[in-house]
C-alpha cells in the first residue's frame, strides 16, 4: 500500500482485480466484517489472533447465503468531471479557472452528485466514464447549504446508478470504500474516524461530517460507500485531525448524504431548495483562542462594502456574543432569509463598532454563464 491507497504494478492485472473483489467483498458484503486499524487502514484483526479475512473469503466463495455486489457496476458510477470556469469567474481566485474532481451517477436520468466548488461558475463541464467515454453535462444545481453540485448528462451514460445508503447509521470504526473516478487503481479502504460537526469559514456548517482514515488524495467528489454498496457520502477536504481537533491524524471529510436527501428532488426539478436562502455576507473567519478573526472577506461583497476588512474581529451578532464560527453561523442565519440586514459587533483596532451589513443569496454572488 502507498500513501494510504492499494497499488500493485501494472502487469500483474489479474491478481488486482482478484485483490480489489475479495477487499470490496470484505468490506461490503459481510455483515460481521471488522473495522480497519486507524494507524494502518487496513482490516484489524480479532482478539483471538484469527484474521478477519476467513469468514469474508468463505463468503466471497459463494459458501454464504449473501448475493455478491456488482463491483464493477459499482465503481462504474463514479464519473470524472472536468469543469472550466466562466470568464471572470469570483471563484477562480480561490479555486482556479479550471477543475476536476469525480462525481457519482444517481439515476437513469443521468444526475450526479459531487462536491459544488468543483462545477460552481462553469462555462462548461463533461463527464468522463470508466470506459473512456466523454458526455457534456450541465450545472443542474448547486446547494451552498449542503455543499453539494448537482450534474445533468446532456446524454444517457449507459451505466448502472449507484443507490443512495443512510450516512446517519454510520458508526465510528466502521469500514467503509472510498471511490474516486479510475476504478481499480483509485480505490482505496478506510474507516470512520468520527462523526461531528464540520465548520469552514465561508459560512458553512455540517452538524455530523464524516471523517475518515486513512486519507485519499483525489478526495474532491469521490464516493464513499457502506457495505451494502450504497452511497453515503461525497468527498470534501483533506483534513489533518479526523479524530477530534487539534488531535493530528490525518484523512479526508465526507459530506453526508442525508443531509441532501430531503431537498434532492427539489434540486432536480427547480435548480434550488424550495425553503427562503439563508443570508450571506461574504466574511471568512478564523478561530483564535475564543475570537473570531476576519481572515478575508469577499470582494465587492456585502462584508466589504459595509467596512469590514482582515483583522477585524467579530464580537457578536445584534446583542449576542460569539466565540466561534458555529455561534456565529447559526446566530447570523437566525436573522432571517438572505436579504436581512445582520448587525454585527466588530472590533477594529481599539474601536468596538455596529456594523449593519445587507446580506445576499450566495448564489447571487456568482456570475452565471451568459445567454447565447
Amino acid at each position: 500500500m502507498r500513501n494510504g491507497q492499494w497499488a500493485f504494478p501494472s502487469k500483474d492485472n489479474a491478481l488486482r482485480s482478484a485483490l480489489i473483489f475479495v477487499a470490496l467483498i470484505a468490506l461490503l458484503v459481510s455483515p460481521g466484517a471488522h473495522a480497519l486499524d486507524a494507524a494502518t487502514g487496513q482490516p484489524a484483526h480479532r482478539a483471538s489472533g484469527e484474521p478477519p479475512f476467513r469468514p469474508w473469503l468463505a463468503q466471497a466463495e459463494g459458501r454464504a447465503p449473501r448475493a455478491r455486489l456488482d463491483v464493477d457496476a459499482l465503481m462504474g458510477a463514479v464519473v470524472r468531471v472536468r469543469m472550466k470556469a466562466i470568464d471572470g469567474a469570483r471563484s477562480s481566485a480561490t479555486l482556479g479557472a479550471s477543475r476536476e474532481g469525480s462525481g457519482v451517477v444517481i439515476d437513469e436520468r443521468g444526475h450526479i452528485l459531487t462536491i459544488g466548488y468543483i462545477v460552481t461558475e462553469a462555462d462548461s463541464i463533461e463527464v468522463v466514464t470508466s470506459r473512456n467515454r466523454t458526455v457534456p453535462a450541465i450545472l443542474a444545481a448547486y446547494d451552498h447549504a449542503t455543499g453539494f453540485g448537482l450534474l445533468r448528462a446532456a446524454a444517457p451514460l449507459d451505466l448502472t446508478p449507484m443507490a443512495l445508503g443512510n450516512s446517519d447509521a454510520l458508526s465510528v470504526r466502521e469500514p467503509v470504500m472510498i471511490l474516486p473516478a479510475g476504478g481499480q487503481e483509485t480505490a482505496m479502504l478506510a474507516s470512520v474516524m468520527s462523526r461531528r460537526q464540520f465548520t469552514g469559514s465561508w459560512e458553512y456548517l455540517l452538524d455530523s461530517a464524516i471523517f475518515t482514515a486513512p486519507p485519499t488524495m483525489q478526495w474532491a467528489g469521490a464516493a464513499l460507500v457502506n457495505r451494502e454498496g450504497k452511497l453515503v457520502g461525497v468527498g470534501s477536504l483533506l483534513v489533518r485531525d479526523t479524530v477530534e481537533p487539534g488531535t493530528p491524524q490525518p484523512g479526508n471529510m465526507f459530506v453526508p448524504i442525508d443531509v441532501v436527501k430531503p431537498v434532492l428532488a427539489e434540486l432536480m426539478e427547480k435548480g434550488r431548495r424550495n425553503a427562503p436562502p439563508m443570508p450571506w455576507i461574504g466574511l471568512a473567519t478564523e478561530e483564535v483562542q475564543g475570537r473570531l478573526f476576519v481572515a478575508r472577506v469577499s470582494p465587492e461583497g456585502p462584508a466589504e462594502r459595509a467596512g469590514l476588512r482582515p483583522g477585524d474581529i467579530v464580537m457578536g451578532v445584534g446583542a449576542d456574543g460569539v466565540s466561534s464560527q458555529a455561534e456565529f453561523y447559526r446566530r447570523l442565519w437566525a436573522q432571517g432569509p438572505a436579504g436581512t440586514e445582520v448587525k454585527l459587533m466588530v472590533l477594529q483596532g481599539a474601536n468596538l463598532r455596529d456594523v449593519g451589513i445587507r446580506s445576499i443569496d450566495r448564489q447571487a454572488y456568482f456570475k452565471d454563464k451568459p445567454s447565447l
